[in-house]
């Protein structure tokens, strides 16, 4: 990699971390191999020992994935990183390595499901108290902490209602009480929000999202100081194998290199349609991150750079007119992943919050006419008027 330390980030994504073979290559080189061989018996006594740089195991690190790793610290300003085989792979990581049985898990209450399971209900059988909060009011932290609260879990913006969190004031409270912050920031992209420069200690993502963002592949990865890696992360990621495999990992760095053009192509169609709905009679509520209406209009002003490519609404007419609105899309689909070249629409009740109580949905806000819509690359005006002929039949 070139000693250039200043570079922006759209020069970072296409040149970060870049290894080449002696073949010169220009695209990054996919290493598809499970070990690795060496000169001597001592070489391999001298690198097991780590005596001697180099690879060992792909399951431990692999060069197409240390690319990727590498690009990604570029990127978000992180010291060390890790690439896991999934979004969730990511989350289990970052916290399980982070906490033992006894220890007092903080998160805020309004999670991806399969996050709030782990916290919830995973973490308990091994000893680890969790206690929910809604994130949003700095006070609710501190009243749940506990002597021995280590660690803090939040989503900013959350899945699905975008609500934001006040990512710096959970920090200073972490910091007071000698506990880490693992942020989740898939909904910004490390382009709109940089956790670890608001106080954050961890950050993780969904690779799988807009990282890759063209449907291709799943992968995750989690980001911090590399003293933290070294004393948590590396032995409970090298031991339980959550690695990336070396083909999604060249897939992610070509997802890298035009993440900037989509995410603001992205982030300015999802403004105007939100904008759009905003002024619908068949809307009862739009939230998005780059409105003045939003509920913490003040502190997305404070930490993100941008808006986002997801938006949150409601549909007046509760299940049945938030579904026949979906049935009536024809360029945006339906689907629960987010963050694609290609718009897609979920309805989080009935797919990815579907586990939770009708309670802990109304909690979050999420209700039966509620849709989670992901913007994608398409032509904004043929997506307004997609969205304009499918509230029509809706009503």
């Amino acid at each position: 990699m070139s000693k250039t330390r200043n570079w922006k980030p759209q020069t970072a994504l296409v040149h970060g971390g870049t290894l080449r073979s002696g073949f010169g290559e220009t695209a990054e080189a996919m290493y598809l191999t499970q070990g690795y061989v060496y000169e001597t018996a001592q070489a391999a006594e001298a690198r097991f020992k780590g005596e001697e740089p180099g690879f060992i195991y792909s399951r431990y690190a692999n060069p197409t994935v240390d690319m990727f790793e590498k690009r990604m610290c570029a990127l978000e300003g992180a010291e060390d990183a890790r690439a896991t085989a999934s979004g969730m792979a990511a989350v289990s990581a970052a916290l399980l390595c982070s906490v033992k049985a006894g220890d007092h898990i903080v998160a805020a209450r309004a999670l991806f499901g399969s996050c709030r399971w782990v916290v919830e209900t995973l973490a308990p059988r091994y000893g680890i108290e969790a206690t929910l909060v809604d994130g949003t009011d700095i006070a609710n932290w501190e009243k749940a902490v506990r002597p021995n609260t280590k660690l803090f879990f939040l989503e900013s913006p959350t899945n699905p209602t975008l609500e934001v969190v006040d990512i710096a004031a959970v920090a200073a409270l972490a910091n007071s009480i000698g506990a880490r912050v693992v942020v989740d920031n898939v909904f910004a992209t490390p382009l709109q929000q940089k956790p670890l420069q608001l106080g954050a200690h961890v950050v993780v993502y969904s690779a799988t999202k807009h990282i890759d963002g063209q449907g291709r592949c799943l992968g995750g990865v989690i980001l911090s100081d590399k003293k933290w890696i070294d004393e948590n992360l590396h032995d409970y990621f090298r031991h339980t194998g959550p690695s990336l495999s070396p083909f999604n990992a060249w897939t992610l760095l070509k997802g890298l290199e035009t993440l900037p053009l989509r995410v603001r192509q992205q982030t300015e169609s999802a403004g105007k349609i939100a904008d759009f709905l905003a002024g619908r009679p068949e809307i009862a509520r739009v939230i998005y991150p780059g409105r003045a209406d939003h509920p913490q209009a003040d502190i997305v002003k404070k930490q993100m750079s941008g808006g986002s490519t997801l938006i949150c609404l409601d549909v007046k007419g509760g299940k049945q007119a938030a579904f026949a609105f979906q049935n009536a899309l024809d360029i945006v689909l339906i689907s629960n992943n987010l963050g694609d070249a290609k718009s897609l629409i979920t309805h989080p009740a009935t797919t990815t919050h579907k586990n939770l109580s009708d309670e802990a949905r109304a909690e979050l806000g999420i209700g039966p006419g509620t849709l989670r819509l992901s913007v994608g690359l398409e032509d904004t005006d043929d997506l307004l008027n997609d969205v304009e002929q499918a509230l029509r039949a809706a009503r």
